[in-house]
């Protein structure tokens, strides 16, 4: 029992880290220790398995995938999806209080840079190439946000992919990717509302996601394991740009919602309450993860 609600309470910390667009729930999968444990469960649905469903032996189709794990991560997932967009509303923090919520998420993603420096062994000409690819990738990214993108049930299943796939990568944020397609408050809305003409082709989408990248993530970190992950690292840095809690946004009126166009960080001139209180939430961001980290370190 004790095993089952350590789980819980590990998989809530990687729903909320999914929820906001600073940290992913594959890094902190990796801080909590239980990320290759995460991608094995994953493979678990595989051919064989797919087989006893088809003969209908059911016995072997339930005792083939890891749900001993699975079933109280997932519980603690949807448990942190549910408290963060029906009892504190992110999506609507996002537009009234953006300088703290912000200030909040470059803490957490601070803390995932800092947790996975030690991964880098040694810094090599090859590990500072590798540090300025993911530096110009996560860069690039975060500045070639489009305008607008459609709402239709095909471009829904498409960020459904993205989105899994990012989370599993740890270092990029599924929340961050569904921001840059400006689907984040479309799907955090249908989360809270239940709307399942949304819901349903994301969740497929989140299922093909599964299916192709665990695969393909486990064997990018098994064949090129410090490679990968100092391009991560790289990615983090890159995508402090469109962190940073202090940026000009300008948003434009869409079909009655607000859509940000674009967004240029400036350092504050002036000591405020606004400052202040960024800084203090990035301190608790930056705080959080390390504490998690700490804590799942003497576990």
């Amino acid at each position: 029992m004790k095993q089952k609600i350590n789980l819980v309470a590990k998989g809530f910390c990687m729903g909320a880290a999914d929820v906001v667009p600073g940290v992913s729930g594959g890094t902190m999968a990796f801080i909590l220790g239980i990320y290759a444990q995460l991608l094995a469960a994953i493979r678990s649905f595989d051919a064989m398995w797919l087989q006893h469903i088809f003969k209908l032996q059911i016995r072997h189709a339930v005792q083939r995938p890891h749900f001993n794990f699975l079933i109280p991560l997932f519980i603690g997932i949807i448990c942190a999806l549910i408290f963060f967009t029906r009892i504190i509303p992110l999506p609507v923090f996002l537009h009234t209080h953006p300088e703290l919520v912000y200030g909040l998420f470059f803490g957490l993603i601070l803390a995932s840079i800092i947790i996975l420096l030690p991964e880098i062994k040694s810094f090599k000409i090859s590990t500072i190439i590798h540090l300025v690819i993911g530096i110009t990738i996560g860069w690039t990214i975060v500045n070639l946000v489009p305008v607008n993108t459609p709402d239709t049930t095909s471009f829904i299943f498409f960020s459904g992919i993205l989105a899994i796939s990012a989370m599993l990568l740890p270092g990029i944020s599924g929340s961050f990717i569904l921001l840059i397609l400006h689907k984040y408050d479309t799907i955090l809305n249908a989360i809270g509302h239940f709307k399942f003409a949304i819901l349903i082709p994301f969740g497929l989408g989140i299922v093909t996601g599964l299916v192709v990248f665990s695969r393909f993530i486990s064997w990018l970190l098994a064949s090129f394991y410090h490679c990968t992950v100092t391009i991560i690292i790289g990615i983090l840095i890159g995508s402090l740009w469109v962190i940073w809690p202090f940026q000009i946004r300008k948003y434009i009126t869409v079909h009655s919602k607000e859509r940000l166009i674009s967004s240029t960080p400036y350092w504050p001139d002036i000591w405020n309450d606004t400052v202040m209180y960024s800084l203090i939430m990035m301190l608790i961001g930056l705080g959080l993860v390390l504490i998690i980290y700490a804590w799942t370190k003497h576990d």
